[in-house]
């Protein structure tokens, strides 16, 4: 299990080695890459660290975002996955996409990554008083369910194949 070792943080400039090759590993696979993103077309890493700190404060995002916190996995100094922390839910994030999106790079999957990254993104979703999380997948993503699970979900309903799960962080 290497999860254990695994430290979410926001990235950095000085980060952005591991974090392009992390880039790279999910274009190049076609991967999903939920809890990260990017425009792929005009990349500029530092515009990229720039731009999330500006969404965490909600400025200059989107009329249908929500100011949100981009964090990356690190393990050894390797990039390992994405986390996107919503700081609040509209509609959509209602129906669909939760408070957290994660995703692990293709090659690092089943090490237990994912199910570290979502515990540590709860104990961020808690500071920032969110008491209720709302965290979603895929009716037909197994991996996904058992990282919810694990980290407490509570299944709500299934919603136009959409798992909804809630968290209570205030039962610890």
């Amino acid at each position: 299990y290497q999860g254990e070792k695994m430290e979410l943080r926001r990235p950095r400039l000085e980060d952005k080695n591991a974090v392009m090759a992390l880039i790279m590993e999910f274009e190049n696979s076609n991967a999903a890459h939920d809890g990260g993103f990017w425009n792929k077309e005009d990349f500029d890493y530092e515009d990229w660290i720039a731009g999330n700190r500006n969404a965490e404060m909600g400025l200059n995002i989107p009329d249908t975002w929500v100011p949100a916190i981009q964090f990356v996995g690190f393990d050894e100094g390797q990039a390992v996955g994405f986390l996107n922390l919503r700081l609040s839910l509209n509609e959509y994030l209602l129906e669909h996409g939760g408070h957290i999106g994660y995703s692990v790079r293709p090659s690092m999957q089943g090490r237990g990554y994912a199910t570290s990254m979502l515990k540590e993104g709860l104990l961020v979703a808690a500071s920032k008083n969110i008491h209720q999380v709302l965290v979603t997948c895929a009716v037909d993503n197994p991996a996904s369910r058992a990282v919810i699970l694990k980290n407490g979900g509570i299944l709500e309903d299934i919603r136009h194949g959409t798992e909804r799960y809630w968290m209570d962080l205030d039962k610890e």
